[in-house]
């Protein structure tokens, strides 16, 4: 007789319905492609503006860098109602981007889950 029980005593006691399994699958996979999907976009909408400076400085790191220590001695020498201005034009920005981003992303993203969720077709065996 024994005088404790441990948590591997009761593996295998419950087991979720057989109907609920294939939700549960569902559920995982749609969570697991939409954080996906979100984290790239993110990422995605993060690094245009790095490639935007890279483009207008010809390619060039040390024009880029030229470039962003102009802009940051702007940003220190302006006013604060300035310097909200500017974050706020970035944060609508970087909204807007994430947006076009997202809606360009969209009908492939919902495309993948139509042809990873749909039932499978029943395979017809040949009797001859």
């Amino acid at each position: 007789m024994a005088f404790h029980q441990t948590p591997f005593d009761h593996i295998g006691v419950w087991s979720p319905s057989m109907r609920l399994i294939p939700f549960l699958q569902g559920t995982c996979v749609i969570l697991i492609e939409a954080s996906r999907f979100a984290a790239s976009s993110l990422l995605i909408v993060l690094g245009l503006p790095l490639f935007a400076f890279l483009f207008l400085a010809g390619w060039d790191m040390g024009l880029l860098f030229a470039q962003l220590s102009n802009l940051a001695d702007h940003y220190r020498e302006a006013d604060a109602i300035r310097r909200i201005a500017f974050s706020q034009d970035l944060q609508g920005a970087f909204i807007a981007a994430l947006l076009g981003v997202v809606l360009v992303r969209i009908p492939r993203f919902l495309k993948r889950f139509e042809t990873a969720l749909a039932p499978a077709a029943p395979k017809e065996t040949v009797n001859g």
